[in-house]
C-alpha cells in the first residue's frame, strides 16, 4: 500500500488547516525528537537482548560441559 500524490497534498492540507503554519515547525521537531528516543530505546533492548542471548546459550554451554565432564 503506498500514498498517491493526491493523499499526500489531502494529508498535508489536512495538517495545515488542524496545526496552522507556525505550529507546523513545533510539530516536526518534537516529531524528530521522538523518532530519535524510538531508535534509541529500540537499540538499548536489542542490545540487552543480545546479551542475556549469550548469557544464556555461554550458561547452557558450560552446563552440557559439566554434564559430559560428570560421566
Amino acid at each position: 500500500m503506498s500514498l498517491g500524490l493526491t493523499e499526500i497534498a489531502l494529508i498535508l492540507v489536512v495538517v495545515l488547516i488542524l496545526f496552522g503554519g507556525k505550529r507546523i515547525p513545533e510539530l516536526a521537531k518534537a516529531l524528530g525528537k521522538a523518532q530519535y528516543e524510538y531508535k534509541k530505546a529500540k537499540e538499548l533492548l536489542q542490545n540487552e537482548a543480545q546479551d542475556l542471548k549469550d548469557t544464556v546459550e555461554k550458561a547452557a554451554a558450560a552446563e552440557e560441559e559439566k554434564k559430559k565432564s560428570e560421566k
